[in-house]
């Protein structure tokens, strides 16, 4: 199908980005999608958005001209649309209409891969759904209901189509629920095991995939595309001093991300609350860097992520940075302790982020002595497998080992 991408930029609203970057988003958003091929992309410069319509009567009748002319199906406008503006726009163009929102939902759609990604993609999709209802069917208003032969007022469609969303959104938090719960119980079963947990963030398309499969030897889906990732991956990565680290790929952000969205991945993202160390992996290439940077952080405090959580600075993409920014960068992140330019798909760089994650999650270790019966043998072999046994001495009646270990050891061990 092909489309018509739209950025409207509305002079009134305040809180407007720059239309080229956005425009240039918004037509990788729509090249995410499958089947789909983008015809035109336009910046519609409007000094207010119009409550019926969106736009004026006149660029009404020029981007249906140009909808003709080009032969499109789909026009995708980035920003929010009302249902109202939405069912008159399809009604004068002739076409099928997404919102930013709407766009983004047919993404994660089309990516979930989990039982719990496609749930979460459904209930957000239904909550959208659930706004978007308008009077459509004004020959249904006043159904007939009820037991007598006269019957009263009925339920009108809107009523009953809101009924049969709000009874599947029901029952699709309800089977969430029970995968909530196996989550968590994987979480805690983590917990019991002293590995620390480290978790890639960072803008959608910041190269947080590459990085993950640079670093685990995995196969994670990783392309230059807008949501490759959707479902978290976790993977055991050992570090440069011996420790063993648990590293976690999440679903990558992006500005005015849906409501929906963020309230349905809650889920998925505290993995996220869970970390002991959050790497925030930057396309430092990309014109609006800092502004993606922004947008991260704001995500991870609706998140409930404190601002003092331990977190490290990827400058990723470093290998597409050209010119004097290819100098400057590098010195500007050597006066910054927290930062660190690699380049994901040639590996520079890594050694030194490898070393900092080590330095971050090395805690202090303390001696102690243990004591345990000659048939505990599967917490003698757990510390023997955590190498913290510094000596053995066995008793007539027990086992006396002395351990150095850390606190997070120390209580992986208590839980046995």
């Amino acid at each position: 199908m092909r489309a018509l991408v739209l950025h409207p930029d509305i002079t009134s609203d305040r809180s407007r980005r720059e239309a080229g970057p956005a425009l240039g988003e918004a037509v990788a958003l729509a090249a995410a999608l499958p089947d789909l091929e983008v015809a035109d992309a336009m910046i519609v410069r409007l000094p207010r958005a119009q409550p019926g319509l969106l736009f004026g009567t006149g660029k009404i009748a020029e981007l249906k001209e140009r909808i003709k002319a080009l032969e499109v199906g789909l026009v995708l406008i980035d920003g929010p649309v009302t249902p109202v503006q939405q069912r008159n726009l399809e009604k004068e163009w002739g076409v099928k209409l997404l919102d930013r929102t709407g766009l983004i939902l047919e993404i994660f759609a089309d990516r979930a891969a989990t039982r719990e990604g496609v749930l979460q993609v459904e209930l957000a999709a239904l909550s959208y759904q659930r706004t978007r209802l308008v009077r459509a069917w004004t020959h249904l208003e006043r159904q007939r209901g009820g037991l007598g032969f006269v019957g009263g007022p009925g339920e009108t469609q809107i009523e009953a189509d809101r009924r049969a969303i709000d009874e599947a959104v029901t029952r699709i938090r309800r089977q969430l629920s029970k995968v909530v719960k196996t989550r968590a119980l994987h979480r805690e079963a983590r917990k019991k095991v002293p590995y620390p947990i480290v978790a890639l963030v960072g803008y959608t398309n910041a190269g947080k995939s590459t990085l993950f499969n640079r670093l685990t030897g995995a196969d994670v889906m990783a392309k230059d595309m807008l949501f490759a990732t959707l479902d978290p991956t976790m993977r055991g990565v050992e570090l440069p001093d011996g420790t063993e680290v648990i590293l976690s790929d999440t679903v990558g952000f992006i500005s005015d991300l849906p409501t929906q969205l963020v309230a349905a991945f809650r889920a998925t993202l505290e993995e996220v609350l869970d970390a002991d160390l959050i790497l925030h992996v930057r396309d430092i290439s990309h014109p609006e860097t800092e502004e993606q940077a922004a947008e991260v952080h704001a995500i991870l405090r609706d998140l409930g992520v404190s601002e003092t959580a331990p977190m490290l600075e990827v400058w990723n993409k470093m290998d597409l940075v050209q010119g004097e920014a290819a100098a400057a960068l590098p010195a500007m992140a050597a006066r910054r302790p927290l930062v660190f330019p690699v380049s994901a798909l040639t590996g520079d760089g890594l050694e030194a982020l490898l070393a900092a994650v080590s330095d971050t999650l090395s805690p202090p270790r303390h001696r102690a002595e243990v004591r345990l019966g000659h048939e505990d043998g599967r917490r003698r072999a757990w510390l023997y497998a955590q190498g913290v046994v510094e000596s053995e001495e066995a008793g007539e009646d027990e086992t006396r080992l002395v351990v150095l270990w850390t606190a997070r050891q120390e209580q992986a061990f208590r839980r046995l």
